[in-house]
């Protein structure tokens, strides 16, 4: 502890210096002058009782110690006065740290590779961190306390080494085992949280998920309420198990410091009485001594509980100060190549990416991770649409993640002509990129916001705005919210909206054309469309390809794809044939026949049997009367 802390404090120290310059000059500065203010308390109380207890009458012991009686009066007002002044600059001081704190962590977060944020270990950091900005807060009083103890105990010891160097060692002594009891518990406490961060944060998902506006719907058609709660129950249990084990060990470790600081104060008192019956010391100095042991008792062990919970909170500060220097390790990589201004295409040469293996999971192909692509290469000519075809976990999905720069090839490379992705620069690269996903995040903000954050790096545009939901045919959604573009699309809020599947696939839609990327990669783009809309969207796509933007489209409806200029089909992880819609379904085209066998698949679903009509009964007409 006595190695690390220093350096931890220090860091502590460096946020409040970032976050209020003023402020921490003012805490520093008060709780010096605490300290002198104390020490020069003492000496005057020393000053007083040995006038009182010089001889003389009553009237001329009180006018000798007047003086000192007026010193100890004015710096226990100065110290006063000083202890207001430092509690306003570290109320001023605590909040803004924790500002500081976080948007350290959330800023080095934020810039790190996607691969970082879906690896167990980090988010298990990224846990602990989180705690570490209001630990960071909580240090700057404990680091104020641990200044007053200091200069408490500093006064103390001053005047007790004056009065006889013994009765320091007899101080120590005394707050020793307090000291080894505090320390204990607190690397128990620590521990057991690293054990069980992520156990509590599991039960803390399922008590949000009975609460879920999302969630509440299935809850109650399937009668989910019972199971959540067991499990919510069982959790939190085996927390409280937890928390009884450090309970028992931290009051068996509590009595055995007792007794031991109990053995060690009586010895000090004994010691002190031996002093004053031998005469080796007078009663005013025995009296200072008492008056300063209890200070300095006070002082030492309130120092040792705020050093205590320094440390404690330090160590998750530290954790803290741990995720940046992984997240700096692990983040985006600036600058690099410039990217062709109007690239001819875009080439894929036999790429292969795995997915991080999860912890416990089977190992694939003798490597520990299961390929998602294996080999695959392909060319994606720009200004054209090109459709990516093939059965779930055929890699359609991580291809296109892999052209949007969210990963990099384990071996192979991705070309923009000639220039490859890996020395390219990155932020250039996904600027000139626009996605519509499977799952695109529903923003909690409101309509506007939902499309205009696809640019945030640009002031927003109403006329761009309006643009885009033209395109994505979201203006009649628009003019049916309750307070059009300013509804706030987050329901459980004041005023809160909450679209249809397919309105905020059109969303998503307006979002990522507001974007303006050169290249649009939309994945099941028109999953929550109904016909008439999934028909207007592909003519739309028709046009921008016509205008030059390269639309990469990833969908399960085959016939979906017949404006396609190229189709790639992809099976487990490798393009096993390509070509237009005729040419894939012709019999003349080599290969193995795969999209063709998966469109007459999904083609027969639609055929209608024919269903044979009863024969018509005929009836011989009447003979005429004669």
């Amino acid at each position: 502890m006595l190695v690390r802390l220093p350096r931890l404090i220090a860091l502590t120290v460096k946020l409040a210096w970032q976050a209020d310059r003023q402020a921490l000059r003012l805490v520093t500065g008060a709780e010096v002058g605490r300290g002198i203010c104390q020490a020069v308390g003492l000496v005057a109380v020393n000053r007083v009782l040995a006038h009182m207890l010089a001889g003389g009458t009553t009237a001329q012991r009180l006018s000798a110690a007047g003086t000192a009686i007026m010193v100890a009066a004015v710096a226990a007002g100065v110290g006063a006065v000083l202890r207001a002044a430092s509690t306003a600059g570290t109320g001023r001081l605590e909040p803004k740290v924790e500002r500081v704190a976080t948007e350290q962590y959330l800023a080095h977060t934020a810039t790190v590779e996607l691969e970082a944020i879906e690896d167990d270990e980090f988010h298990r950091l990224l846990d602990s961190a989180s705690y570490g900005a209001g630990s960071a807060r909580r240090l700057v009083k404990y680091v104020q306390n641990i200044v007053t103890g200091l200069m408490s105990l500093a006064a103390a010891a001053s005047v007790l080494v004056v009065l006889h160097p013994l009765l320091i060692v007899l101080l120590v002594a005394m707050t020793v085992p307090s000291s080894w009891s505090a320390l204990t518990v607190a690397r128990r406490r620590y521990a057991s949280f690293q054990t069980w961060v992520q156990h509590s944060r599991a039960g803390q998902l399922i008590s949000r998920l009975l609460m879920s506006t999302e969630a509440a719907a299935e809850i109650r058609v399937h009668h989910v309420g019972p199971y959540l709660l067991h499990h919510y129950r069982q959790m939190s249990m085996a927390q409280e198990a937890e928390q009884h084990r450090l309970a028992r060990l931290a009051a068996r470790t509590g009595l055995i410091a007792a007794a031991w600081t109990g053995l060690a104060t009586a010895a000090a008192y004994a010691t002190l009485g031996v002093l004053l019956w031998s005469g080796a010391m007078a009663l005013s100095v025995g009296g200072t001594a008492v008056l300063a042991i209890r200070s300095g008792s006070a002082s030492l062990s309130n120092l040792v509980l705020q050093i205590n919970y320094c440390h404690e909170e330090s160590l998750f500060v530290a954790d803290l100060n741990q995720l940046c220097e992984e997240a700096t390790a692990r983040a985006i990589p600036d600058g690099g190549r410039p990217l062709p201004s109007a690239p001819r295409e875009i080439r894929f040469e036999d790429v292969v990416f795995s997915y991080p293996r999860k912890a416990g999971s089977a190992t694939h192909n003798g490597a520990g991770h299961k390929r998602a692509l294996d080999g695959a290469s392909l060319t994606i000519p720009t200004g054209k649409i090109v459709a990516l075809c093939g059965e779930n976990g055929s890699g359609k999905s991580t291809l296109v993640k892999l052209l949007a720069g969210l990963y990099q090839p384990e071996t192979g490379r991705i070309c923009w002509d000639d220039v490859d992705t890996r020395t390219a620069d990155r932020q250039e690269l996904v600027s000139r990129i626009a996605m519509v996903g499977q799952d695109f995040y529903r923003w909690p903000f409101t309509a506007q916001v939902n499309i205009c954050i696809g640019r945030s790096d640009i002031p927003a545009s109403t006329e761009r705005r309006d643009r885009a939901a033209r395109y994505a045919g979201a203006e009649k959604l628009i003019a049916e919210l309750p307070n059009g573009w300013k509804t706030l699309l987050a329901r459980g809020y004041k005023d809160g909206h909450n679209p249809s599947g397919g309105e905020w696939q059109r969303l998503g839609i307006a979002r990522a054309h507001y974007r303006r990327g050169e290249i649009l990669i939309v994945d099941e783009p028109t999953s929550a469309l109904d016909a008439k809309a999934e028909q207007r969207l592909f003519d739309e796509f028709r046009s921008l390809a016509d205008e030059g933007q390269t639309v990469i489209l990833i969908t399960h409806r085959l016939g979906s794809v017949r404006a396609a200029d190229l189709i790639h089909v992809l099976d487990h992880g490798r393009v096993v044939e390509s070509g237009t819609f005729e040419e894939l379904l012709s019999d003349h085209t080599p290969g193995p026949k795969a999209f063709r066998a998966l469109y007459e698949l999904q083609a027969a679903q639609y055929q209608s049997a024919v269903i044979p009509h009863p024969p018509v009964r005929t009836v011989p007409a009447e003979k005429p009367a004669p």
